[in-house]
């Protein structure tokens, strides 16, 4: 993964000399300020930026997560889709259930090894999901119609409902599938790591 560096009298300038040079948008670079001289008398104020085509990035994080698993003696063949502009690397392989683990746990940890060494590299966050096999997706649509369910329910009954403890990702999810519901809204409870969400009862003037 290739990083350029260029610079400017004004991070502005530095960024516009970025996208001529490399013939991309600034929605498809990765930019970070890695200094910034101040002038002075006889030298004008100078901003230096490092940048990184998102193009390049996907590759490299592809490329890095099949290393990965090489290494631990698993072959697989790596996909990426787009969900709401978030890069989602699929993984299939033929070890897909050792992969994922038990309720994901092996997926969760492969996915925190792979962010952890990527925000490394760039020396900032940048978001991507791991999938094996569409498990995630499978999970989250299961997720949806599982809030769903338990809401009708909630409705008919006007009996709040616990979840189980989720992890933050899969409470955002039951928040989400429910936020424009008429009949009953959602509130997380508890602490980490036993945090859950209620699902609760409108009331009929709401």
């Amino acid at each position: 993964m290739e990083k350029h560096n260029y610079s400017g009298k004004t991070k502005e300038e530095a960024i516009n000399n970025a996208t001529i040079d490399l013939q991309e948008t600034q929605e498809n670079l990765i930019i970070k300020e890695i200094r910034e001289e101040k002038g002075g008398l006889f030298k004008s104020k100078k901003i230096e930026i490092e940048v990184i085509e998102v193009r390049e990035l996907l590759k490299y994080i592809k490329d890095y997560i099949v290393k990965l698993l090489k290494n631990i003696g698993v072959i697989a063949n790596v996909e990426i889709k787009n969900k709401e502009e978030v890069p989602i690397y699929t993984i299939y392989s033929d070890n897909n259930s050792i992969l994922i683990g038990r309720n994901g746990k092996n997926l969760k940890a492969l996915q925190t090894v792979v962010h952890q060494h990527i925000n490394k590299e760039l020396g900032k966050p940048f978001k991507f999901i791991l999938d094996i096999n569409d498990y995630k997706e499978k999970r989250d649509k299961s997720l949806e119609h599982l809030a769903k369910n338990i809401a009708r329910e909630v409705a008919s009954t006007k009996v709040e409902a616990k979840l189980d403890p989720m992890n933050s990702y899969e409470r955002r999810i039951i928040h989400n599938a429910l936020t424009n519901s008429k009949r009953v809204y959602t509130e997380s409870e508890g602490e980490e790591p036993n945090r859950y969400v209620v699902i609760k009862p409108k009331e009929e003037n709401d």
